[in-house]
């Protein structure tokens, strides 16, 4: 065979799909989108595994904040991008909310994604403006039963794990409390330093630079235990709500019908980020603990989750 032959088969057997060999992947720059405005939880821990990830698979992680309602903006928009591993979701709890509280999503939150790994867990915080002349989580109670219908708490977006934990509070201790939801937690925590709203379940990420600075008060934290990093702060459920414990987690999906390989790719690469001592001391310092478990684990995580917050379907309604 001539050298031009050969040149022409190979121009042929090129523009055949069925025969060219398939690129390595990554072979282009891959999205992360992040369904919440830039300076959260999520953002904080989205951004910190997409320039880990970045320079593990060789290629740009682009960090896509899409904010906006209690994350279902982000969530359908993944849902519904290219299954090629080229989009990805740094997903929170407020997923699973979804799933289990809002009658009319346009996507299905499990049939529609495909886990890649849990990142972090992590209690939340219950904040109040320094305004509110409560020291305590009895002094809060006390006050909103002195005044109720008065007292005003923000959330990250109605669904959202901040809206939930208010309301799981509100149920529990036998409150009426109003919700504000705002398009992102940061939003929300904005106006509760501005004083528009009293109250607010955050993370220790978003929070901890107003809290040390006086901004904002701390009244306790949300886990069955004490955080690590905030020893002297009591529970909610030993402050006077026994019983109570809620919490935000952060994952990676991808859209459904995402190759096997690349979900693996995917999953080995997340994994290798989280078990990291930096990455591990990170997390710790802002009040979260590295994960990094099986696909497997973190899709039983997702239904644990759904059952668990249908349960206040009877308190709260279906969500519009």
């Amino acid at each position: 065979m001539s050298n031009f032959s050969r040149v022409l088969l190979v121009v042929a057997l090129g523009a055949c799909p069925g025969v060219a060999s398939a690129q390595p992947y990554p072979s282009k720059s891959i999205r992360m989108i992040i369904p919440a405005p830039p300076g959260g939880g999520v953002d904080t821990v989205g951004r910190a595994v997409a320039q880990r990830l970045s320079d593990a698979v060789g290629q740009p992680v682009v960090a896509d904040n899409r904010a906006g309602a209690g994350t279902m903006i982000g969530s359908e928009l993944t849902a519904k991008a290219p299954a090629d591993g080229y989009t990805i979701l740094m997903v929170t709890n407020s997923h699973t909310i979804n799933a289990a509280l809002v009658k009319n999503l346009r996507y299905d939150p499990i049939k529609d994604f495909l886990p890649v790994t849990q990142v972090t867990a992590a209690p939340l915080l219950l904040l109040v403006h320094p305004s509110v002349p409560a020291a305590s989580v009895k002094e809060l109670l006390a006050l909103a039963k002195r005044r109720p219908g008065e007292l005003y708490y923000a959330s990250a977006g109605s669904g959202s794990g901040t809206h939930l934990a208010g309301a799981l509070f509100a149920s529990m201790a036998n409150i009426n409390v109003v919700h504000v939801p705002y398009k992102g937690g940061v939003p929300g925590l904005m106006d509760l330093v501005g004083g528009h709203v009293q109250i607010m379940f955050n993370n220790l990420i978003s929070a901890a630079s107003l809290v040390s600075s006086g901004r904002l008060h701390l009244l306790a934290v949300t886990g069955t235990r004490r955080m690590p990093a905030l020893p002297k702060v009591p529970t909610v459920a030993e402050s006077g709500v026994p019983g109570y414990e809620t919490g935000s987690w952060y994952g990676v999906l991808v859209p459904a019908q995402t190759p096997p390989d690349v979900v693996a790719t995917l999953h080995r690469e997340v994994v290798k980020i989280v078990k990291t001592a930096e990455i591990r001391e990170k997390f710790a310092v802002e009040g979260s603990e590295a994960v990094g478990g099986t696909p497997q684990e973190f899709a039983e995580l997702m239904r644990n989750e759904i059952q668990k917050w249908a349960k206040l379907v009877p308190v709260l309604g279906k969500l519009d």
